[in-house]
């Protein structure tokens, strides 16, 4: 994405079919900001990574503000309310990616950011992170393929901060909360309950609770219950199979009961969502 000019501009685009359940980029782009311009205060229902390519700004979150520059990296957290503006002198250019999926919180956590460190200073591979993360924007589409290279590109670029991460600083509830996300996604299609996921995740059901609400801010069965939809979603907007079969395939035996919890996340009942999404 070369550019002469360096008057402000935004290039952006935003992904409106969220496909996969592991990872999906949710938006990119990038953006020459004017003086003072600011986002928020506000929060994102993603994960969202931006790369200072010059300039100078200010990111706010979790009662700190980070002083940024270029080579910096920082990251805002789903559900955390944050603030970020461009130096009135000297504003910032960044490019960014937007995205979440089950895989999101531990890639984040193994590439070493945490909430109370949600900023990595000079990134000794700022150029290349810089590449990668504009290659998700320059294969941006609204295809299947497109949406496929660009979750591609995603991991790429994500890869590029987990190999150059410093030793872990996840704290225990970071570690627990990963654990037991990752056996929801491999048993959420089984009627678990969230008895059994503190079992696996080797805490007590109230430990477990505890750390879900501090590291995302809902409890392990919202969390669940979420993660059971987006399935669900996935399998209305891409198969013809009956919406009792779908219901089984993601942990309800109940087809009537998976229809009123699908109604109350969604705002439309299952058969209402397949149509309008086709």
């Amino acid at each position: 994405m070369e550019r002469i000019s360096r008057l402000p501009f935004k290039d952006s685009y935003k992904n409106s079919d969220r496909t996969f359940v592991a990872l999906s980029v949710y938006n990119t782009g990038r953006q020459k900001c004017t003086p003072r311009y600011q986002w928020g205060p506000g929060v994102r229902d993603h994960y969202l990574i931006h790369y200072v390519v010059t300039g100078q700004g200010y990111y706010e979150v979790n009662q700190t503000c980070y002083a940024l520059k270029a080579g910096d990296v920082f990251l805002a957290f789903p559900d955390t309310p944050m603030t970020y503006y461009a130096h009135e002198t000297d504003p910032w250019e960044y490019c960014w990616a937007g995205f979440n999926g089950s895989d999101a919180l531990a890639i984040v956590l193994a590439a070493g950011f945490t909430k109370k460190s949600p900023v990595i200073f000079q990134f000794s591979q700022g150029d290349l992170l810089e590449k990668r993360l504009s290659q998700i924007y320059q294969c941006h589409g609204a295809d299947l393929a497109h949406a496929l290279e660009m979750t591609g590109r995603l991991y790429h670029a994500l890869a590029l901060l987990v190999d150059n991460a410093p030793p872990s600083s996840a704290s225990p509830g970071d570690i627990y909360v990963q654990k037991a996300m990752g056996y929801i996604n491999g048993h959420y299609a089984y009627p678990i309950s969230v008895e059994e996921i503190a079992v696996y995740t080797g805490i007590s059901r109230s430990q477990l609770y505890r750390a879900f609400q501090q590291q995302i801010h809902m409890s392990p069965k919202e969390y669940l219950t979420r993660f059971r939809i987006r399935q669900a979603c996935r399998l209305l907007k891409n198969t013809d199979l009956p919406i009792t079969t779908i219901a089984g395939s993601v942990g309800f035996d109940n087809s009537l009961y998976f229809s009123r919890v699908f109604s109350k996340a969604m705002g439309k009942s299952p058969s209402m969502y397949r149509e309008l999404s086709r």
